[in-house]
C-alpha cells in the first residue's frame, strides 16, 4: 500500500473513531497533495512527491512553533506541536545530528570538497539522500560547519 492509500485509510479510521486531531491534519495533507497535483498538472502517485508535501507542512509547523514561542502563545504552540507529531508519523524516521554529520562527512570526502566554496557540490549530492528525513536548515548548518573546519 502506497502512502496515498495509507493516508486515505487513516483518514477513514480517524473519522470513524472521531479523532479530531488526526482527521484535521490528514485532511490538510490531502488538500495540499491535491493542490500540488493541480499546480503540477499530474497525479502524485509516488511516495517521494507526497513526502515532499508532508515535509513542507512539517517545516511550516516548526516555523510556526518558533514564532509562537517568541510571542509567548503557548496555546498555539501546543496545537502546532500536536499537528507536527501527526505529520511526523508519515515521514521517514528523522536523522539524528550524528547520522547527518556522518552522511555529510562522507559526501564531503566523496566530492573532494576543499572548503566553504564547495558547499554547492556537497549540498547537491546530500539533499536527495536526506529528503524528508531532516530539515534543509539543519543540513545547511552541518555542512557549513564541516566545510569551515577544513
Amino acid at each position: 500500500m502506497g502512502l496515498k492509500e495509507r493516508l486515505d485509510e487513516d483518514l477513514k479510521k480517524a473519522i470513524r473513531e472521531q479523532d479530531v486531531l488526526h482527521r484535521a491534519v490528514l485532511r490538510t495533507i490531502r488538500s495540499e497533495v491535491h493542490n500540488e497535483e493541480i499546480a503540477t498538472q499530474k497525479s502524485l502517485d509516488d511516495d517521494d512527491a507526497i513526502i515532499g508535501v508532508i515535509s513542507r507542512l512539517a517545516r511550516q509547523r516548526r516555523e510556526s512553533i518558533y514564532e509562537f514561542r517568541k510571542g509567548h502563545r503557548e496555546d498555539l504552540v501546543e496545537r502546532e506541536e500536536a499537528d507536527l507529531a501527526v505529520l511526523l508519523e508519515y515521514l521517514p524516521p528523522q536523522l539524528t545530528l550524528e547520522e547527518l554529520t556522518a552522511l555529510a562527512q562522507g559526501i564531503i570526502q566523496e566530492v573532494g570538497a576543499q572548503g566553504p566554496g564547495d558547499k554547492g557540490k556537497v549540498m547537491g549530492k546530500l539533499m536527495p539522500q536526506v529528503k524528508g528525513k531532516t530539515e534543509g536548515a539543519s543540513v545547511n548548518e552541518v555542512v557549513t560547519k564541516l566545510l569551515e573546519s577544513l
